[in-house]
């Protein structure tokens, strides 16, 4: 990987979409991955269920300059502590950069007021585990507060692996129609709903697609993406819509994969220093 990136002549990498979370609860959601379940589908291996140590080491061995450590609310009372670890986490780990989340409930105002003074620089939420409409009025001032601080809000917003909770186009759409500056990065290029959400992509100036596990063998066998979408990708891409993200740690082949199936799209080096570079930089 790293003679890839510096053929590119870049730095690095930055991914946007990776994942450190909890230890105990870090055990729970590996678990789901192995077993399978209402919210996985049949679930699949996890190539780097590693010591938090080692997962840290490989990602600065592979060239990964800059990450966040993603973690996602399921229930009312656990995102003001889920951030207080995750900025920590932050804070004691070169690279790492401060990320937080919510939910909706009523202190998620003061929470998130709270994370973004101490520093946080993206956002995470996931709408199908969470089982949340964004739309409803308890997180309106949190919409509001991320639109004005501009920083990255990344949205697991489609129906992958399987459908549930408030997924799909619409919901995250009421809340653009709302608050248009806000700065949305939708999780897994939106599959398997690539449509609606590229057109989100061009409609909205602040919102873009990650990477996250799309055109790998392992998606293209039950999710293809569509080759009518190539021209559009590359246009998002290279106009800073399209940024690297790998779901790190919980996916069941080599990082490496996510970067040869990015580059087999024959899309060209502008194209591929965009997305693993220059786009995130520009939102972090």
């Amino acid at each position: 990987m790293p003679g890839w990136w510096r053929a590119l002549g870049l730095p690095g990498l930055i991914d946007l979409h990776v994942h450190f979370l909890p230890e105990r609860m870090e055990r729970r959601v590996w678990h789901h991955f192995h077993h399978g379940g209402p919210l996985m589908g049949e679930g699949w291996p996890i190539t780097y269920e590693w010591p938090v140590e080692r997962r840290v080491a490989r990602l600065r061995e592979l060239g990964v300059r800059t990450f966040p450590a993603l973690a996602y609310a399921h229930r009312p009372g656990m995102a003001a502590d889920l951030n207080e670890w995750t900025l920590g986490f932050a804070r004691r780990t070169p690279g790492c950069l401060p990320s937080a989340t919510f939910y909706p409930e009523p202190e998620a105002g003061k929470y998130v007021r709270a994370a973004l003074d101490d520093g946080a620089k993206i956002f995470k939420v996931h709408l199908q585990v969470g089982d949340f409409d964004p739309r409803v009025p308890e997180l309106g001032e949190v919409w509001g507060l991320l639109a004005e601080a501009g920083v990255p809000v990344v949205v697991h917003a489609s129906s992958v692996p399987v459908p549930g909770g408030y997924v799909g186009e619409e919901p995250i759409s009421g809340v653009l129609r709302r608050h248009p500056r806000l700065r949305v990065v939708i999780a897994h290029l939106g599959m398997p709903e690539y449509d609606p959400f590229f057109e989100l992509a061009a409609r909205y100036e602040r919102v873009a697609l990650d990477t996250t596990m799309a055109f790998t063998d392992f998606s293209e066998r039950g999710m293809p993406f569509p080759d009518r979408l190539r021209p559009a990708l590359l246009d998002l891409g290279l106009a800073g819509k399209v940024v690297l993200g790998s779901d790190f740690p919980t996916i069941p082949y080599p990082y490496a994969h996510q970067l040869e199936a990015l580059d087999r799209l024959d899309l060209g080096d502008a194209w591929l220093r965009a997305v693993c570079w220059t786009n995130g930089a520009a939102m972090v």
